[in-house]
């Protein structure tokens, strides 16, 4: 150990065999959020998630607390609505836009909301 840091190429388990630590690095989400979108805007838990900001009826903004190192990481957003979709917009290197629509294209606020972003911390 130097300076506070493990440094290890392979983790290894005693039954489940071993992984390149790469893996775990480059796999793991860098930011996730699930939040109220409905009522009082609040993040109900999180990983890496300064803030939420309510743009509009429908329209979320998940600002990270580290930004990923630039705009091309991969974003999963989804809620708790079934007459509608969720949808991601707006995606910079410290936050993503979150749209919840109705069927017909207008815009809903919906209770329980998640964003996952997958890339790079800068």
């Amino acid at each position: 150990m130097a300076n506070g840091k493990i440094k290890a190429d392979t983790l290894e388990h005693s039954t489940a065999g071993s992984l390149d630590t790469s893996y775990v690095v480059n796999g793991s989400a860098k930011v996730w959020c699930a939040f109220n979108g409905q009522g009082t805007i609040a993040i109900r838990d999180s990983f890496n998630t300064a803030s939420i900001t309510d743009n509009n009826t429908g329209i979320h903004t998940v600002n990270y607390t580290s930004a990923l190192v630039n705009a091309e990481y991969a974003v999963t957003v989804s809620h708790y609505e079934s007459q509608a979709q969720a949808s991601y917009n707006a995606q910079a290197t410290s936050s993503v836009r979150v749209d919840n629509r109705k069927d017909d294209g207008t815009f809903l606020d919906v209770s329980r909301n998640t964003a996952v972003s997958n890339g790079d911390l800068a």
